[in-house]
């Protein structure tokens, strides 16, 4: 996997005025709310469920107004998969503790090199774990920076797949003509890795979903290690 820093054809970067008006929702702030909803909601289909616990971590303006704006409510309603605009919010804390749901705040007001509104949830379901990092950039626009240590910056507003997978030369390229048999047209594609030759993360935003059979022959391939498929959030 040595192709591609980033592959973003004709995909602007400014958000239009209607992205900035926000999402219907619930609660004071889209950045402290709607946004933190997507990305747990965002990190549970990673994960691929409702965990069984959840460490959370608010950075710097998050770990200073996460409670007085309702971002430890909105956390905790996105990882039990409440959508934005969900009444339940405003009880999330008192569903999550009925349901079970173990959970932990913690919060780091200076991180000087992270987004002013960026949190870390690190998840547990059973044997699975995922850790996300997310950056809630207003409006109820999100970036996921990191998934399990790896660079990633996709917003869920796409399609997307995340592969985990051995750097094998060729390998990027042949995903990429993988997807175009079945017709997915690709947004944007990154890819980051730990060494050469070590274990890399594709992350592809897509204009349509992949075909439940082209999932599975990706996992299939022994080099493959993983496939995370999520849907427009």
């Amino acid at each position: 996997m040595r192709l591609l820093q980033r592959f973003t054809p004709e995909m602007p970067e400014k958000s239009g005025i209607f992205d900035m008006i926000g999402p219907v929702m619930i609660g004071p702030s889209s950045s402290h709310t709607a946004g933190v909803v997507r990305i747990a909601r965002v990190a549970i289909r990673i994960l691929g469920g409702i965990p069984d616990e959840a460490e959370i971590i608010f950075y710097n303006s998050f770990a200073r107004t996460y409670e007085g704006h309702g971002s430890d409510r909105a956390i905790l309603a996105g990882l039990m998969d409440f959508e934005t605009d969900d009444k339940r919010i405003k009880q999330a804390i008192e569903i999550a503790t009925e349901r079970g749901l173990k959970y932990h705040f913690k919060s780091i007001g200076n991180a000087s090199t992270m987004h002013p509104n960026s949190i870390r949830v690190k998840l547990k379901k059973g044997n699975d774990e995922v850790e996300v990092l997310g950056e809630s950039k207003g409006g109820g626009i999100i970036n996921i920076a990191e998934v399990n240590g790896f660079r990633a910056n996709f917003n869920a507003a796409l399609y997307t797949l995340i592969i985990f997978a051995d750097d094998v030369k060729g390998s990027v390229a042949f995903i990429a003509n993988v997807l175009a048999h079945d017709d997915c047209n690709i947004a944007t594609m990154s890819v980051s890795r730990k060494g050469k030759n070590d274990l890399a993360c594709l992350v592809i935003e897509m204009d349509s979903k992949v075909k439940p059979v082209t999932f599975e022959y990706l996992k299939s391939l022994s080099w493959i290690k993983e496939v995370k498929s999520i849907a427009q959030i």
